[in-house]
C-alpha cells in the first residue's frame, strides 16, 4: 500500500522536500498531493487537522503530522535516511516545537510560489492531485 504525503504546494522548501523524497524513494512507496488540493482538503477534514503549516503523512488509514510525519517519511526512504528515525526518542512536544518554529518562517527563508508546483511528466504518476 502506498503512503500519501500532503504538502504545502506553494512553499519552495516543501516542494524541494517532495523532490528529495521522489529522488530517494527507491521502493516507490510515496504518493503526493498538495494540501491545497481537493484530496488534501478531504484528508484534512477526514483526520480533523486544522492547519496547512505541516507536512502530513497518511498511511494505513492513519495520519501523522509535523515532526512525526517527517521522521516516518525518512524511515520509509531506507538507509541512510532511515537513521534519522532515531529522532523519535526526542519527546514529540520538543520535536514539534522546533518543526513549527521552522514552518512559521519557511516562506521568509525559502520563498513561496503563487500556485502549486506542476510535476514533470516523469513523476506525474506519483501525484494524486
Amino acid at each position: 500500500m502506498k503512503s500519501l504525503v500532503l504538502f504545502d504546494g506553494v512553499c519552495n522548501f516543501c516542494n524541494g522536500s517532495v523532490n528529495f523524497i521522489i529522488r530517494h524513494d527507491k521502493n516507490d512507496r510515496f504518493r503526493f498531493a498538495p494540501l491545497q488540493s481537493d484530496l488534501g482538503r478531504e484528508n484534512i477534514d477526514r483526520f480533523g487537522l486544522d492547519s496547512l503549516d505541516s507536512i502530513i503523512l497518511v498511511e494505513d488509514e492513519r495520519s501523522f503530522a509535523h515532526s512525526t510525519a517527517a521522521l516516518r517519511i525518512a524511515r520509509g526512504l531506507g538507509f541512510p535516511w532511515s537513521l534519522l528515525y532515531i529522532g523519535v526518542v526526542v519527546p514529540r512536544f520538543i520535536r514539534d516545537f522546533i518543526y513549527r518554529t521552522f514552518a512559521k518562517y519557511r516562506y521568509q527563508l525559502f520563498g513561496r510560489k503563487d500556485e502549486c508546483m506542476l510535476p514533470t511528466p516523469e513523476v506525474r504518476a506519483k501525484f494524486l492531485a
